[in-house]
């Protein structure tokens, strides 16, 4: 924990989160202004909107991230010399750790969707912009097994280890989704 690249992992995973779900919605973009897709531009529209919304999530939980991996740094820095500041302080590091898994598991559901807008546009799509569809999975892929990976690292500090439990269960489903997707 002491260098910090748990922080940055998270920010990673969001970003490339990012950059898939902005090439899917960019491939419904290009395909609904096609003049051999045009009749069907509302469609192309909707899977735009839909890629857009996971893009500008993904970057809002960039700054998530470094705002959770803040507040675990904070709660471990609470005194701790009467039992009254052990238990505030104990209370506040579950919280902020709580936080530090929940931001990332969204970037992984967020992620998800991403992948749901790429496939969409790897079949529906200008076969002409499949690569860059192909390319969007590959990179909302990624921010799932990434994000999972940052969800794990914090796990063990989840004094909740029911929820814990759960985080790993939900988790697993979500990359089993992701890598079908992509498939």
């Amino acid at each position: 924990r002491g260098v910090g690249l748990e922080k940055a992992l998270g920010q990673v995973a969001a970003a490339v989160g990012a950059l898939g779900a902005a090439l899917g919605a960019m491939v419904a973009n290009l395909t609904s202004h096609k003049r051999s897709f045009e009749r069907d531009w509302e469609r192309y529209s909707q899977w735009a909107e839909r890629g857009k919304a996971c893009h500008d999530e993904l970057l809002a939980l960039v700054d998530r991230d470094t705002d959770a991996f803040n507040g675990i740094m904070a709660a471990v820095q609470l005194p701790k010399a009467s039992a009254e500041e052990q238990a505030a302080r104990a209370a506040a590091i579950e919280a902020a750790t709580l936080e530090a898994i929940a931001v990332p598991f969204r970037t992984m559901e967020v992620s998800v969707e991403a992948l749901v807008v790429a496939r969409a546009m790897a079949e529906l799509g200008n076969p002409a912009s499949a690569s860059d569809a192909g390319v969007g999975a590959l990179c909302a892929r990624a921010a799932v097994r990434g994000a999972f990976l940052n969800v794990r690292i914090n796990l063990p500090d989840l004094a909740d280890k029911a929820r814990a439990t759960r985080f790993v269960s939900d988790g697993d489903a979500l990359v089993a989704r992701a890598e079908a997707l992509e498939a």
